[in-house]
């Protein structure tokens, strides 16, 4: 054991590694982007976005953008292919006319590869203009197209892409994009491959003109990237327009891929010596003894010293594996010796986790909560991306509440809760390891200006996380009281599917018990007001927390506004006021622009105030609230006015 573990730390500390290709860009500053983002043609940054084309050049145009590092997409020796994911905003505006092209996409391509000498508007800077179009064989290329015009080889409408050598897309879908493109407003774009399925998919938004409403649509294609691409690629944007024009915008993107570069930096295209030669070096041949004799006394001294460091490390591994014996006895102690032998959650060790985030640098970490930091890393026997959770040793979540919350959490099997996929249960250093969220959690786009969510993928996030309570509270063998139902623990999948997280305060409680409490626990703005009196958590208080939940939501503001008249601090108090006096509706976050269904934005915060009502006696089950979000049952009639809470024990 001790000899495979000093193996181990020797691998991870000494062989050359370089890391996947990671990068998020939020805006694109001129002074600071210009090194890792290469325009050409047309293309620049302004007003802290990429112009594809823009206002200086919009007839019969091209612009192209590529980020400077290439992407190892396979591996010729293993023929292991990356699993990537990219997500980018992005504006095609007409400026208001009705005839307009040509459209951008996001593509693969050889790495070096340069814009098309002789090119048209309707082959979107993705190759020349003749008839191999429609069959490229000299500069292959995989793009997605957001296509605003066309041609004759297109679909009739505005569409949407895949495309693998040929501007004959293998799969698209109609693009509901006219009203957007004429108002010049934001578009969001995700874009996955799964190395494994194949499977190149594409999430973007689009504009029901019919509920004038943004909506999600999709689109997929299978496809082996190995079969026409090389092994490294340039991932970037082009653009181009004809007679009828647009401006093409990137507003922000981010892009994250799997493989690892394991290969000699002798064989990396990127690191090959151009001065290097196989020919013979007559005039060093006498000078070759001295390096020989000084490489091998070298070798001695690195031996030994080899040597040395691995006793010390052999040492702390020894004092260290007796301390993770004890953090194992404590550990089955709550939730006992059967546990983690047959199906579910991991065991990890510390240096497993450690190495997979990169030895926890800030640049992996996705957040802090109160427990501790969250990191992002990367697990090879699973071949995926994961989230990290180090609970802190200053965290009052001891070795109890982290036991809590791997055997509740690794029970439980909904679509709308965050999966446990291991754990590390090393004193003073507790992980627990999720699947990894690439959209984060529901706060950052609800409170964070360059983020802005749209009406339809609101509304499912809410009745998602409705779905995953009543789960915990009725649907699985014993109630579950999670006690810490907040925006920043609802996760977002990469569809933007809401997934509840964080259950190191949940609770088991038995149904028969249905009035059974626990002790107190939560965030504050988000307890409900009995809470303070009874010092316990029920249902009845998780409901509540997802009313305020859903006003959050649909307000687009946090629980608490300290800055904020007096009337409107407590976002309850304030959207009920606005409810009693007929107006409601005026509660809507601003930044939607009135791009909302009335009424589900109206019975979003009605259930919202319903679930949220100060006497947990007159709150909704989960069940009710859900039948009412989904228009099976009528609005309850609340009261005008706030009600004065009464608490009662039991």
């Amino acid at each position: 054991m001790a000899v495979s573990s000093i193996l181990f730390l020797y691998v991870v500390i000494f062989p050359y590694y370089a890391s996947s290709l990671t990068f998020n860009f939020t805006s694109f500053d001129s002074n600071n982007n210009n090194n890792t983002l290469r325009y050409e043609a047309w293309a620049e940054t302004e007003e802290e976005t990429i112009q594809l084309i823009g206002k200086a050049h919009l007839n019969n145009s091209i612009g192209r953008a590529v980020y400077y590092k290439p992407m190892h997409l396979w591996d010729k020796a293993s023929r292991n292919l990356t699993h990537f994911t990219t997500h980018f905003s992005f504006i095609i505006d007409s400026q208001n006319r009705t005839n307009y092209a040509d459209g951008l996409a996001f593509f693969l391509r050889p790495n070096g590869s340069t814009v098309p000498s002789a090119t048209a508007g309707r082959t979107l800077g993705l190759t020349v203009d003749n008839q191999d179009t429609l069959n490229i064989t000299v500069d292959p290329f995989v793009a997605v197209e957001f296509d605003i015009f066309k041609n004759y080889f297109d679909p009739p409408n505005e569409h949407v892409g895949i495309d693998v050598n040929s501007l004959r897309s293998v799969a698209n879908t109609t693009w509901f994009s006219k009203a957007n493109i004429m108002g010049g407003k934001v578009n969001e774009a995700w874009i996955s491959y799964n190395a494994t399925s194949m499977n190149l998919s594409v999430v973007f938004t689009g504009f029901n003109s019919a509920t004038n409403t943004t909506m999600l649509q999709n689109l997929f294609a299978v496809v082996d990237l190995r079969e026409y691409l090389p092994e490294y690629v340039a991932v970037g944007f082009s653009a181009a327009t004809g007679t009828s024009f647009a401006l093409h915008k990137i507003l922000s993107w981010d892009l994250n891929s799997t493989l690892g570069d394991d290969i000699a930096k002798a064989e990396s295209p990127v690191a090959m010596n151009p001065s290097s030669s196989a020919a013979p070096n007559h005039e060093k041949k006498a000078s070759n003894t001295g390096p020989t004799v000084g490489l091998g006394i070298g070798g001695v001294v690195v031996f030994v010293g080899l040597c040395l460091v691995l006793v010390g490390l052999w040492k702390k591994w020894k004092k260290g594996s007796d301390e993770e014996e004890d953090d194992d006895q404590d550990f089955e102690e709550y939730v006992g010796e059967d546990f983690g032998r047959g199906a579910g959650p991991k065991k990890y060790s510390f240096s497993e986790l450690a190495f997979a985030a990169d030895n926890f640098k800030d640049e992996n970490k996705l957040g802090q909560g109160g427990f501790g930091g969250v990191y992002r890393g990367y697990l090879k026997d699973i071949n995926s991306y994961v989230a990290i959770k180090r609970v802190s040793e200053h965290s009052h979540q001891g070795i109890k509440e982290f036991a809590s919350e791997v055997k509740i959490i690794s029970r439980l099997r909904h679509r709308n809760l965050v999966q446990l996929i291991g754990w590390c249960p090393k004193r003073k250093k507790l992980l627990l390891v999720y699947e990894y969220m690439p959209n984060g959690s529901l706060d950052v786009h609800l409170f964070k200006k360059q983020n802005l969510l749209g009406w339809t993928v609101r509304y499912n996030i809410a009745r998602g996380l409705a779905a995953a309570l009543l789960y915990l509270h009725e649907e699985w063998e014993q109630c579950v009281v999670h006690r810490d139902i907040k925006s920043s623990n609802i996760m977002l999948d990469s569809e933007f599917n809401a997934k509840l997280g964080d259950f190191g305060l949940a609770r088991l409680v038995d149904h028969a018990k249905g009035a059974q409490t626990t002790a107190l626990a939560g965030t504050p703005g988000y307890m409900a007001p009995e809470c303070n009196t009874t010092w316990r958590a029920t249902k009845e208080s998780d409901v509540y927390s997802f009313g305020v939940v859903a006003l959050e939501i649909a307000c687009g503001r946090k629980p608490i506004k300290y800055k904020a008249p007096e009337s409107e601090i407590n976002i309850v108090e304030w959207v009920w006021g606005l409810y009693g006096s007929g107006r409601v509706l005026e509660a809507a976050d601003e930044r939607l622009d009135g791009d909302f269904v009335k009424e589900q934005m109206k019975c979003l915060m009605v259930v919202g105030l319903w679930c949220a009502h100060p006497c947990h006696n007159n709150r909704p089950s989960i069940r009710q609230a859900i039948q009412v979000l989904n228009f099976e049952a009528p609005l309850p009639t609340l009261p005008a006015k706030l009600p004065v809470p009464t608490y009662l024990d039991g």
